[in-house]
C-alpha cells in the first residue's frame, strides 16, 4: 500500500514521523560492537578472522585478509570487458570533478602591514575506506571513496572490504581499486573491520581516518569508536526526495521514485509535489513499475513507500520546497519548469539533481558528484564525502617586527582579562628583551 498523504491534514505526531525516516536505534549493537573492538583492539588478526569465520566466510584464515595480486588478476579476468569499460569511464568522470575541487596548497594574506595569516593545506597521513558488500557488489562506493582520497594525495589509502562466502573480495570492487591506484586491500568487513583501522592488527594497518558507508553494525562501531579515530560523515539508509511542478512527467517521478527505495527496506523515498494530477498519475503507475522488479527488491520498494516514503501532496511549490529543506534528503532530483529558479531556494540536500535528464542513478555512478552523501537529516550540517574528507588545514602566521608592534599591547590586554599571566609574561617579558 503506496502512502499517500496531503501534508497540510497530517498530524504534527504524522509530520515528525516522516521527517524521522526508519531511525533504526543502534544501541541495541552497542554490547556487541563493544565485545567486538575490544577483542580486536586485544588480539589482533586471530580476533578478526574469528569474526569473520562467524558472520562472512567460514573457512576464513589470516592468509586471507590481504589481497594478492593474484587476486588483482583473477578479478579483472572474471569480469566482462564491458563493465571494466563502465568503472573506467565511471573513475574519469569522477576524478575530473574531484581534481576541481582541490585548494592551493598554501595561502596567505596580509591582515595589517606586517601582519601575515594563511594556511597551509596537507593531506592525511592514512585513510582506511569501508566499501560494503552486501547481496551485491559496490564498485561504485571503491570508486567514490578512493578517487578523491587518491586525488587529495593521501600517502597511504587502505580498502577494508567484506569477502565473499568463498572468502574473496568483490571482483568489481578490487578493479575498481586498482582503476584508482589502490592496492592495499584487506577482505574483512563488519564491526571487526572497523575496529581494525582504529587499532591496528598483526596485518591491517592503523589509520588516521576511516570513512565509508556500511551496515547498522558498522554505524554502531563507529559510534563507539568516534574519539578514538576521525570515523567521517554519518550514512544511514538511503533516502530520496522526487520534487515536482504540474510540468513534470509523471512516469519519470515514479521511475525515479523506486531508485533510493529498492535499497533496502529502511531507505526512504518520497515524491513531493502541489500537483495533484502529477500525484495520482505517479500513484497509478507504480504498481507496474513494482511489479517488474526481481521479487527480493520489490519487497524492499513495498516497505518503504508504505512506511517511510511514498507521495506527499502540498498546497504549492513553495511548501514543497519548504519541506525539502526541512526533510534535507540525501538525493534531491528537481523535474521542475524551472529547476535553476528552484535550485536557488534549496538549502538543504546531499546533492540536487537538476532535470528530467538527470536521474539519480547517473550521479550514483557516473556523473562525476561523489555519492558518498549524508543521510538522516545531516545534510543540514554535513557535506558529500569530497577531497576535503582526506585533507586538513594548518593555520600559518609570521609577524614582521612592525606587525608586532601593532598587536602587542592588544595581546597583553586580552590575557590580562582573561587571567593568563604567563601570555602577558611572553609578551611584556619579550618587549624587554627586544627592547621595545
Amino acid at each position: 500500500m503506496i502512502q499517500f498523504l496531503k501534508l497540510a491534514e497530517l498530524s504534527a505526531e504524522a509530520r515528525e514521523k516522516l521527517l524521522r525516516r526508519a531511525e533504526k536505534d543502534i544501541r541495541d549493537l552497542f554490547p556487541l560492537a563493544q565485545e567486538v573492538i575490544d577483542r580486536v583492539a586485544r588480539e589482533g588478526d586471530a580476533a578478526v578472522v574469528e569474526y569473520a569465520r562467524r558472520f562472512d566466510a567460514k573457512n576464513f584464515e589470516v592468509s586471507m585478509l590481504r589481497a594478492t595480486p593474484e587476486d588483482f588478476a583473477q578479478a579483472r579476468a572474471a569480469l566482462e570487458p564491458e563493465v571494466i569499460a563502465a568503472i573506467e569511464a565511471a573513475h574519469e568522470n569522477i576524478q575530473r570533478f574531484h581534481e576541481h575541487q582541490m585548494p592551493e596548497p598554501m595561502w596567505f594574506t596580509e591582515v595589517k602591514p606586517g601582519i601575515m595569516a594563511g594556511e597551509k593545506v596537507t593531506p592525511v597521513t592514512s585513510a582506511g575506506l569501508y566499501v560494503p558488500r552486501g547481496k551485491g557488489a559496490f564498485p561504485s562506493v571503491m570508486l567514490m571513496l578512493a578517487t578523491p582520497a587518491r586525488v587529495a594525495g593521501v600517502p597511504r589509502v587502505i580498502v577494508v572490504t567484506p569477502p565473499t562466502p568463498e572468502g574473496k573480495a568483490d571482483a568489481a570492487s578490487l578493479v575498481a581499486a586498482e582503476i584508482c591506484g589502490v592496492d592495499e586491500v584487506y577482505v574483512v568487513g563488519g564491526m571487526q573491520a572497523i575496529a581494525a583501522l582504529a587499532y591496528g592488527t598483526e596485518t591491517i594497518p592503523k589509520v588516521a581516518k576511516l570513512i565509508g558507508p556500511g551496515s547498522s553494525y558498522v554505524s554502531a562501531a563507529k559510534r563507539l569508536l568516534y574519539g578514538t579515530v576521525d570515523v567521517g560523515l554519518p550514512a544511514g539508509p538511503s533516502e530520496s526526495i522526487i520534487l515536482t511542478d504540474e510540468t513534470a512527467d509523471a512516469r519519470l517521478a515514479a521511475l525515479d521514485l523506486l531508485v533510493e527505495a529498492e535499497h533496502g527496506p529502511e531507505s526512504a523515498a518520497i515524491l513531493v509535489t502541489h500537483s495533484e494530477e502529477v500525484a495520482r498519475q505517479a500513484l497509478e503507475i507504480l504498481p507496474s513499475y513494482i511489479a517488474e522488479l526481481p521479487e527480493w527488491r520489490r519487497a524492499f520498494v513495498n516497505n518503504v513507500l508504505s512506511n517511510y516514503g511514498g507521495i506527499v501532496l502540498t498546497n504549492s511549490l513553495d511548501e514543497s520546497i519548504q519541506f525539502v529543506n526541512d526533510y534535507a534528503p540525501e538525493h534531491l532530483e528537481v523535474l521542475t519548469s524551472e529547476p535553476f529558479v528552484t535550485l536557488g531556494k534549496l538549502k538543504n540536500a546531499g546533492e540536487i539533481l537538476l532535470g528530467h535528464y538527470t536521474p539519480i542513478p547517473t550521479a550514483n555512478y557516473c556523473l562525476g558528484l561523489n555519492a558518498i552523501l549524508p543521510t538522516g537529516g545531516f545534510a543540514r550540517s554535513f557535506s558529500s564525502v569530497s577531497v576535503w574528507d582526506f585533507l586538513k588545514r594548518t593555520g600559518v602566521g609570521y609577524l614582521s617586527a612592525e606587525g608586532y608592534q601593532r598587536l602587542q599591547g592588544i595581546t597583553a590586554t586580552l590575557a590580562d582579562y582573561e587571567d593568563f599571566p604567563a601570555h602577558a609574561m611572553a609578551i611584556r617579558k619579550r618587549n624587554q628583551i627586544l627592547g621595545i
